[in-house]
């Protein structure tokens, strides 16, 4: 209990109010954010990447450039969400992430998850969505990267194996949408498809958010009552090799990979849970 001249407060109140403030500017600290990163990508759109256009002909330096810039601007709005006090975060297994043509497997817990990968990732190439190619937003930047545009879905694979071999990090998140609130992970094939025909072994990244947050049908604003801690693991790379000789067909050997790294994350999910 607290004395305040007449006044009892108790302890408990005290907390309360506290976690109810705190709370209310991580809100307010959670839409400036997402302010910041809206118009940085209007930024990058109308006046940096056309000027990158100009000034750099060669195509595979622009597009290195460009995404070095990405790169970049999420590692800003990562750093001014955590100095805002919205999250923090730990990494392990960050050196696995310093080579060259790597496929890289992560789950999709949050909305956050590519610009943390991102943000962490060199040579970072990935997936894009039709809606954010061609989004006001976000569709100069992930033109003049060069990212591959899934809309193309016969060539999709070839791109992306092509992508790997030269010696860009391919970023998928197999889900293809954010983990239900469920936590159950069910896996495309995609990646799989990927690994086997390009004969490409896997880094599997595995994100936890703590409390759950920006997840799927999650508003912005529906900021949790404590600081959301993001977990993030680079895990020992899975070698595909095995599922090929195994199996008779690639067909076959992709259906097996995939259940493999479904049981995989939703394995991983359960372990950090229980932690």
């Amino acid at each position: 209990m607290l004395w305040n001249g007449n006044v009892v407060i108790s302890d408990g109140y005290g907390v309360g109010m506290l976690n109810r403030i705190g709370r209310y500017w991580r809100i307010l600290a959670t839409g400036f954010s997402f302010t910041i990163f809206g118009i940085g990508g209007v930024f990058l759109r109308i006046l940096i990447f056309p000027i990158l256009n100009m000034l750099i002909w060669e195509h595979e330096l622009r597009i290195a450039l460009a995404r070095q810039v990405i790169r970049s601007s999420f590692v800003f709005f990562i750093g001014v969400m955590r100095t805002l006090g919205v999250l923090s975060f730990t990494i392990s297994g960050l050196e696995r992430l310093e080579r060259k043509g790597l496929l890289i497997i992560a789950n999709h817990p949050t909305l956050l998850d590519t610009v943390f990968l991102m943000s962490l990732v060199k040579r970072a190439d990935c997936v894009v969505k039709s809606e954010l190619w061609n989004n006001p937003f976000t569709r100069g930047p992930v033109r003049s990267a060069g990212y591959i545009n899934n809309t193309s879905s016969a060539n999709l694979i070839k791109d992306c194996i092509t992508s790997l071999r030269k010696g860009s990090n391919l970023i998928i998140f197999p889900e293809g949408t954010r983990t239900p609130a469920d936590g159950a992970i069910t896996l495309k094939r995609g990646a799989a498809n990927i690994a086997v025909r390009g004969a490409r072994n896997i880094t599997p990244i595995t994100i936890r958010c703590t409390p759950s947050t920006l997840g799927k049908g999650d508003k912005w604003w529906q900021v949790p009552s404590r600081l959301m801690h993001f977990s993030i693991q680079i895990g020992e790379d899975i070698d595909i090799h095995p599922f090929i000789a195994e199996s008779s067909n690639e067909v076959l050997a992709v259906r097996h990979l995939t259940n493999y790294l479904q049981d995989y994350f939703n394995k991983e999910n359960k372990r950090h849970a229980f932690a």
